[in-house]
């Protein structure tokens, strides 16, 4: 049978396999310390968990509109005028089957033969895999890890031609942990505005922030600035709710229509029970972020200042998200029992096969040079973990 070529574009997510392969060999009684996955350990609230079971109580086991129930979408609408003061209507509101789910939906309304999208590197492993599946091009913007991965606006204009149609803004971010100031924002939006792209603001994270810091959505720089920005965002990973599959997008109507018409076509609603647990957790949550993120916050010192102590190691501290994303270049083409650790892939095959230790290498994302980690697992995993690394790591010669 002969498949689409765009099917032949993509390769699985790394970070799930990554994931899989990790928990499989913990199903065969292998001590793995694993660091792969992006979600966190923490259980899901108790007040998500009984709106959830109410809704099963109650019988609300059917389909639900397509686009998602008018509560949620209500309750999303006030989340972004609390937080970011902006305004939406409901048309303006997508929920969805997670944000990855989000994206797809808005790579297929907005992309086709021909377009290109700017993706700052490093990055999420899907933005440049659905920008292929579309038949569109993924142009990969570089940037500067001694620069805290800021975004140079001067390069950024650059690689803009008359083929561009979005840029992606993903702050905090996904491996880097990286968060964008208000002046880098400010400059992405006058560029936006002044060359008609799209703003595709990926805010997953944005509940995730360390150091005293604040979220500043793109859009809520002004009405033309959020009449040209698509927020995608979800409650995955404020609220610990991964398997929920609970996304949603909120933008132009026009935009987000031609969204809504596809998921219609394609998924239809997302789980009834899940739209109704996410209400809770939207409108409860806050105080059960706030001490998950408290604790990660501890992680990520101890993981951070555990990394910078081991050879050929360094590794910048994350203002936001939960990864760790250490240069490994001080290690690469050196020599282990096994062979040649000459690429960041390499050294993560060692050390899951030698030290059952799992990470994401750095080639998915767009680089060379790094490993990820995600500190989103219990102190005593990362413990275990940071003393096989450094055993690891010391006996590369």
């Amino acid at each position: 049978m002969k498949l689409a070529a765009r099917a032949g574009r993509i390769t699985p997510s790394p970070t799930l396999a990554m994931a899989a392969t990790a928990k499989a060999m913990a199903a065969r009684g292998i001590d793995v310390a694993d660091f792969s996955s992006g979600e966190p350990d923490f259980d899901t609230p108790d007040p998500v968990k009984a709106a959830a079971e109410a809704a099963i109580r109650a019988g609300f086991t059917k389909y639900t509109p397509s686009s998602g129930i008018d509560e949620l979408r209500q309750a999303i609408i006030d989340k972004l005028q609390t937080d970011q003061g902006l305004r939406y209507e409901k048309s303006q509101v997508l929920v969805s089957c997670g944000a990855k789910h989000s994206l797809y939906n808005l790579a297929e309304a907005l992309l086709e033969a021909g377009d290109e999208v700017i993706i700052p590197v490093p990055f999420w492993v899907s933005y440049a895999d659905q920008t292929l599946l579309n038949d569109a091009t993924p142009v990969l913007l570089p940037t500067r890890e001694d620069e805290g991965y800021a975004i140079d606006a001067h390069e950024l204009e650059r690689l803009v031609t008359p083929r561009t149609k979005a840029i992606i803004v993903n702050s905090p971010g996904n491996p880097t942990g990286a968060t964008y100031d208000r002046e880098t924002l400010e400059r992405l939006a006058e560029l936006a505005l002044r060359r008609d792209l799209l703003l595709i603001s990926d805010e997953i994270y944005e509940k995730i922030l360390y150091d005293g810091g604040t979220h500043t959505s793109i859009a809520s720089l002004g009405p033309e600035v959020a009449a040209r920005t698509v927020i995608i965002n979800g409650v995955s990973k404020a609220y610990a709710m991964t398997g929920w599959r609970i996304g949603y997008a909120a933008g132009p109507k026009d935009l987000l229509t031609a969204m809504a018409n596809i998921q219609s076509q394609s998924t239809s609603n997302p789980c009834s029970i899940s739209q109704k647990a996410a209400v809770a957790a939207l409108r409860h949550g806050g105080a059960f972020t706030e001490t998950m993120v408290m604790e990660f916050d501890r992680r990520r010192r101890f993981m951070i200042d555990r990394l910078n102590a081991m050879p050929g190691v360094h590794c910048r501290k994350p203002t936001g998200a939960f990864y760790a994303f250490p240069n490994v270049s001080g290690l690469l083409g050196r020599q282990s029992p096994k062979g040649t650790i000459a690429t960041p892939t390499d050294l993560a095959n060692f050390l899951l096969q030698e030290f059952q230790v799992a990470v994401v290498p750095g080639e998915p994302f767009g680089s060379a040079h790094h490993i990820r980690l995600s500190y989103a697992t219990s102190m005593e995993t990362i413990v275990r973990g940071m003393d096989r690394l450094d055993t690891a790591f010391r006996q590369l010669t």
